[in-house]
């Protein structure tokens, strides 16, 4: 890009040198020529400016699009993030519950059998 910028300049430049010699070397009146002269100037500056200012605006538009790009995809990675939050939560939950429950039926069963234990203890002890 660097390589180009220089070609370029260095096109215009010699551009600018060539047109200004050939100025200096028609059979004009000096101010005419120096007229000549400062109109092609200007007329380069202006379209300098002209490219200069469609080249920041061009700039100006594509970093635009890129950072609506991006903002799009970091939103919609974000958005992805929370509904895969939301669901390791609702399965953790849901495992937690499971696990709950099982431990209250296993905390049921070992109640139950230890009541049993214990009332077949009891009768054998008043049977003897």
């Amino acid at each position: 890009m660097k390589d180009q910028a220089k070609v370029i300049a260095a096109l215009l430049i010699g551009a600018a040198a060539g047109a200004a010699l050939g100025l200096l070397l028609a059979p004009e009146k000096g101010t005419e020529l120096r007229g000549d002269i400062a109109d092609y100037i200007n007329d380069l500056v202006d379209d300098a400016k002209t490219k200069a200012q469609n080249t920041a605006k061009d700039i100006k538009e594509y970093s635009g699009n890129v950072i609506d790009k991006a903002k799009s995809k970091f939103n919609g990675t974000v958005s992805d993030l929370w509904d895969a939050k939301d669901n390791a939560v609702d399965v953790a939950k849901s495992t937690i519950n499971d696990a709950a429950g099982k431990a209250a039926d296993a905390a049921d069963s070992a109640k139950a059998k230890v009541k049993e234990t214990a009332n077949d203890w009891n009768n054998s002890v008043q049977n003897a």
